[in-house]
């Protein structure tokens, strides 16, 4: 009979190890698809990544490794991903208390001490209880650890500010990225480039959109260190209702759905196609998720960052699955990271924040990027129809178009490099102008981590007629994704989207320019004169 106790004790602790040691929620051996800049497939199990070199497994078990940089950048995003997820496995707290990235996980666990307390108790009743003591203490001790930790939240996760700037990378140079040990930084001037702005606003609080300088300090400033909070904290009409709550991943801020006066901003009529309007600072920003950035963006990819730190992707997961059941916050965890989904509908984007952030006087997240306008912030125009916005003729200003019943209006505006804002009011029996004075718009570097390059050289230098371009051994022409020459005032006076080795300068007037080269990576740059 004790023999038969003690079988049954071993298989229950076999059982409860093997449990344990084979995690069903993942396939070590399941094969995917990786696609290489040079069109080439392999389809492969990951391993690890070692030093920016990964290790994949075929179907036949050969071992093959492949610099991370030869990967397409939706396979690049993918591994840097994977590459966080290791260095979480392998941290000491992780290894400390594994059981705290998921309270689901701990369903199994949990069931397991359950069927082995019950039968320590089974044993200890038939031998008349002599061993109850033992299989109190042990009970106990297994459920603290099994309990332990329960209801907290995951501890912060450090992000590598590279897989932040692979979500950039598509909407450069229209901004500029770098990053500290605490924040990643994106500068912008606050305008899209890839859509217009204002056409379909139906209650128009009358700002239109002017450049803005989110540059240096004034950068926008995403935590590179999340920390998960105790309780999230609510998006609504009382909490971060003054400045943003994330960044679009092209440089445009996104605010709460509820503007200052408690109403939804999209229901009220107030944004538009696009999901955007102005501020009172005349401030272009959006107040809904910016879905449409996929038109550009990798479908895995976030379109947006919240200013917890945490990431916002679309419909798709970060492995390109469809998106799967969403928490009241708006999002979920993917690999032990926490992510929000953008979506069409209320809450649109993030319900609650999941992440710690201040929250000042004026419930405003800080440290955050601000805005400001040559001209006091105006009223509601009631009845105005938004029905046309462009550029005007100099790239120096925007034309807007609204209609009131059956007449037509304009607000023609723009400004010039000395500062004076002019803005032309145009009614059916007049114009109107009102000038205003600050500081131009500013100018971006252009560039990610600009730094005078040795990777490849330009000579002669100074130049004349044309320069040549050469790659050290660092660099393959096809690690060149574009090739450009902007002037010492920012303007592009040559652009290739591919490797150039001789360019043409003899048309440059006389002056100091950069060469830049974008890679997937990063932005090299070379001063260049021109005599």
């Amino acid at each position: 009979m004790k023999k038969n106790y003690l079988l049954t004790f071993l298989w229950l602790f076999i059982g409860t190890a093997f449990l344990f040691a084979h995690d069903s929620s993942v396939n070590h051996h399941s094969l995917k698809t990786w696609h290489l800049k040079n069109k080439e497939e392999i389809k492969a199990s990951f391993l690890f990544i070692s030093d920016d070199i990964v290790s994949l497994e075929d179907d036949k078990g050969k071992i093959q490794t492949v610099p991370l940089s030869d990967f397409s950048l939706n396979d690049q995003y993918y591994l840097f991903q994977k590459k966080e997820q290791l260095a979480r496995l392998n941290s000491p707290a992780f290894l400390q208390d594994p059981l705290t990235e998921s309270s689901s996980s701990k369903g199994p666990f949990l069931l397991i001490l359950s069927l082995m307390l019950a039968g320590i108790l089974y044993i200890s009743y038939l031998k008349r209880f002599r061993y109850l003591g033992l299989a109190t203490l042990i009970a106990g001790l297994f459920l603290f650890y099994g309990f332990h930790d329960l209801s907290a939240p995951p501890s912060g996760v450090a992000t590598n500010p590279k897989s932040i700037d692979s979500a950039f990378i598509a909407f450069k140079p229209n901004v500029a990225t770098w990053w500290n040990s605490t924040y990643f930084f994106v500068e912008s001037t606050g305008i899209p480039t890839t859509h217009s702005m204002m056409t379909g606003i139906t209650g128009w609080q009358q700002q239109v959109p002017i450049p803005q300088c989110y540059k240096g300090s004034n950068a926008w400033s995403i935590p590179l260190n999340p920390t998960i909070a105790t309780t999230p904290v609510p998006v609504n009409s009382i909490h971060f209702i003054r400045g943003a709550l994330a960044l679009a991943v092209n440089g445009i801020p996104i605010f709460n759905p509820y503007t200052n006066t408690g109403v939804d901003a999209f229901l009220d009529g107030q944004l538009d196609k696009w999901g955007g309007h102005c501020g009172r600072a005349d401030d272009y920003h959006y107040h809904t998720a910016p879905l449409h950035l996929y038109d550009k963006q990798a479908k895995t990819l976030p379109i947006a960052y919240a200013l917890d730190g945490l990431a916002v992707h679309g419909t798709l997961e970060p492995d390109g699955k469809a998106m799967t059941t969403l928490d009241a916050n708006h999002g979920h965890y993917y690999n032990g990271v926490y992510h929000y989904h953008g979506t069409a509908n209320a809450p649109y984007m993030v319900g609650n924040m999941v992440g710690k952030v201040t929250e000042d006087a004026t419930y405003q997240i800080i440290p955050q990027a601000t805005a400001k306008s040559p001209r006091p912030a105006t009223n509601p125009l009631k009845d105005a129809i938004i029905t046309g916005f462009e550029t005007n003729a100099t790239n120096t200003g925007y034309n807007l178009t609204y209609t009131i019943g059956t007449a037509t209006y304009k607000v023609n505006y723009s400004w010039n490099t000395s500062g004076v804002y002019t803005f032309n009011f145009v009614n059916p029996t007049g114009t109107t102008v009102s000038n205003y004075n600050s500081t131009a718009p500013c100018k971006l570097s252009t560039a990610t981590n600009e730094i005078e390059s040795t990777e490849f050289m330009v000579y002669p230098n100074p130049a004349s007629e044309s320069i040549r371009i050469s790659l050290q051994q660092t660099l393959k022409s096809s690690d060149i994704k574009n090739v450009a020459i902007f002037n010492v005032s920012g303007q592009m006076v040559f652009n290739a989207s591919s490797f150039q080795e001789n360019i043409s300068t003899g048309h440059f007037p006389t002056g100091l320019y950069f060469v830049h080269l974008k890679t997937d990576r990063q932005v090299l740059v070379k001063k260049l004169i021109v005599e």
